[in-house]
């Protein structure tokens, strides 16, 4: 009797009380082609590779990956209520990158992402912003401009924040396709590892709030 309650102590302590839930936590990862996976096949794309990281460590997840390539802060939010279905519990917003390399205003994106992460806390559906960096192209101002949307937006609505979604990827020409933008399958891999303590908390606050 004693040896099993002691099993069921180091188990509970092994894994977060909400990790074995029966009801998987569902979520959709709202992106562009960083997301879709373009370049690879379907199984290697970020979100599939990020539901399999969180499975093996005992977190059911049900993952939607609605990643379109090309498209921008402002496709996002028109496509918006028909990308994350009634029922979803999370949403992890991976937009902007589209943005910056076309030059697009700021504001636009700004008003954009804004307008997407208000809409879903209307549903009350949980939001997770991954952050995007502008190439330098196109200046000081123009990077300054841009790169706070994101950081500003985080603070306002009070929702974390990954800071750059191609951190420890970015420029290492090993770890991206031949267009130097698009993660390899070993680059997504570094992506999950490294954006997955933060998508465990963000699930963990999910399940703790369905309580």
């Amino acid at each position: 009797m004693h040896i099993a309650v002691l099993m069921l102590a180091v188990m509970t302590m092994a894994n977060p009380a909400w990790a074995g839930a029966t009801k998987p936590v569902k979520l959709v990862v709202l992106g562009d082609s960083l997301s879709a996976g373009l370049g690879l096949p379907a199984q290697e794309a970020f979100p599939q590779k990020l539901q399999k990281a969180l499975r093996a460590k005992g977190i059911e997840v049900d993952m939607t990956n609605a990643g379109v390539s090309g498209d921008t802060t402002s496709g996002g939010r028109d496509r918006l209520d028909w990308s994350v279905p009634d029922g979803t519990d999370g949403v992890i917003v991976e937009l902007g990158a589209n943005d910056a390399l076309r030059g697009i205003d700021p504001d636009v994106a700004r008003a954009a992402l804004t307008d997407i992460v208000q809409r879903l806390k209307a549903r009350k559906i949980a939001v997770m912003l991954c952050g995007m960096l502008a190439p330098p192209n196109y200046g000081a101002e123009y990077a300054a401009r841009f790169n706070s949307i994101y950081p500003d937006l985080a603070k306002t609505f009070d929702v974390p924040l990954y800071p750059f979604f191609l951190e420890g990827v970015a420029a290492e020409a090993k770890l991206n396709q031949a267009d130097g933008i698009h993660p390899t399958a070993d680059g997504v891999d570094i992506m999950v590892g490294r954006i997955m303590p933060m998508v465990e908390a963000f699930i963990g606050t999910i399940a703790e709030q369905r309580r």
